[in-house]
């Protein structure tokens, strides 16, 4: 499932590429038809994200909400004023791919050429939703939610959440704090509860916690406030530069093999799906369980009980 930085880089591309614009809606599957009908031919004000959900505010008042889920995706194409990832979405299906320096918006290898753009092509597969400008379109694929809401509804699904590390508000950390340690239930639970904290996905649930050196099994009660509160500013730090890179990497430059290049995958976590393999930093083999239904990642040295 994406997790919250590539939520915000889909809010940030679709502020960049179609903020202003009256835009044309349409829903070729046909499943988002009377949505798409509603929101047809209005112009987008801005987008926000909060967590794994997407808001698309439009000019009347309604707004497109989206969360991908485990297999949603964005795909992005147009003319050389549409610039940005050819495609966002589920890691499993097509992850993040960046249009190449000197391709068109399409990914295309053309040369973005307006006089060259004809409009988006014919839909293919079961294209969920699209919004198409003058420049480019954006389709939508395999969303676990695609709604079109009222302002006040898009209110009530931001109270159902819990802070946003990368919105980083005044009140955000305390509220993660308290949260986190008024209960009893393991911290590898607690940070994949979107009530506790918006935007975390098994990626970043095993690394924070293993940046901080805390056991996952551990009860959110027995952290300090001060160890939750660390737990928030690394998580804070690293989906920062998730949204910067266009990818996940918790490893630091000392870790890479080419210090002065962003990693290959296989050196860009210290834990996530590397069980069996040695500890990067204590040479323990990386543990793996199930947990709640999902894959937990950590290393049984390092995250012993003693270390949080």
């Amino acid at each position: 499932m994406p997790e919250g930085h590539s939520i915000h880089r889909l809010a940030r591309q679709f502020r960049d590429v179609f903020a202003g614009r009256r835009l044309a809606v349409s829903s070729p599957q046909g499943r988002f038809a009377a949505g798409a009908a509603v929101l047809d031919g209005r112009t987008l004000v801005r987008s926000a994200a909060h967590g794994k959900h997407l808001f698309l505010h439009f000019e009347h008042g309604i707004v497109l909400h989206v969360h991908l889920g485990l297999y949603g995706a964005w795909d992005f194409g147009g003319d050389r004023e549409f610039r940005g990832a050819s495609s966002i979405g589920a890691p499993r299906r097509v992850g993040e791919r960046e249009v190449p320096a000197g391709a068109g918006a399409d990914g295309a290898g053309n040369d973005g050429d307006t006089a060259g753009y004809a409009g988006p092509p014919e839909p293919v597969g079961a294209v969920r939703v699209r919004l198409a400008s003058d420049h480019g379109w954006a389709d939508l694929r395999g969303a676990t939610t695609c709604a079109a809401i009222t302002e006040a509804e898009a209110e009530a699904v931001l109270r159902r959440l819990g802070p946003d590390p990368l919105h980083n508000v005044n009140g955000g950390r305390d509220a993660f704090i308290k949260r986190l340690t008024a209960r009893s239930t393991p911290l590898a639970t607690l940070l994949m509860d979107q009530k506790v904290i918006a935007g975390i996905g098994n990626v970043y649930r095993a690394e924070v916690l293993f940046r901080q050196r805390i056991d996952p099994l551990l009860p959110g009660r027995s952290l300090t406030a001060s160890a939750a509160g660390r737990v928030w500013d690394d998580t804070a730090a690293v989906m920062a530069d998730g949204v910067r890179d266009g990818r996940i990497i918790t490893t630091t430059a000392g870790y890479w093999s080419e210090p002065n290049s962003l990693p290959p995958s296989e050196e860009a976590h210290f834990v996530y799906r590397r069980h069996g393999q040695p500890c990067r930093v204590c040479g323990t083999a990386v543990a793996l369980a199930e947990h709640a239904a999902r894959k937990l990642y950590w290393c049984p040295t390092c995250q012993s009980t003693g270390q949080a």
